[in-house]
């Protein structure tokens, strides 16, 4: 049976390709932005921002608190921040 489910499906090779791509794409895209060094990163250059008078301090708090956020969310569960 999965070789005549094969042939039958096989003018979708091009849609089932692409949408194999596609979540390759997006599960690469959550996993650098929950990664703990990227929102590290981050936050250091939010600092260099506020430090350079780019944003203001209402500003930094807010962005801070959504990076702070992902942080959390990327640590296990009773686990520590890398």
């Amino acid at each position: 049976m999965g070789l005549f489910e094969e042939i039958l499906l096989l003018p979708l090779a091009p849609v089932r390709g692409s949408l194999w791509v596609l979540q390759q794409i997006a599960a690469e895209a959550e996993r650098q932005h929950y990664d703990p060094a990227t929102i590290r990163r981050e936050l250091a250059e939010l600092e260099q921002r506020l430090l350079a008078g780019d944003i203001d301090e209402g500003t930094f708090d807010r962005l801070e608190e959504q990076l702070l956020d992902r942080l959390e969310a990327a640590a296990p569960i009773g686990g520590e921040f890398r």
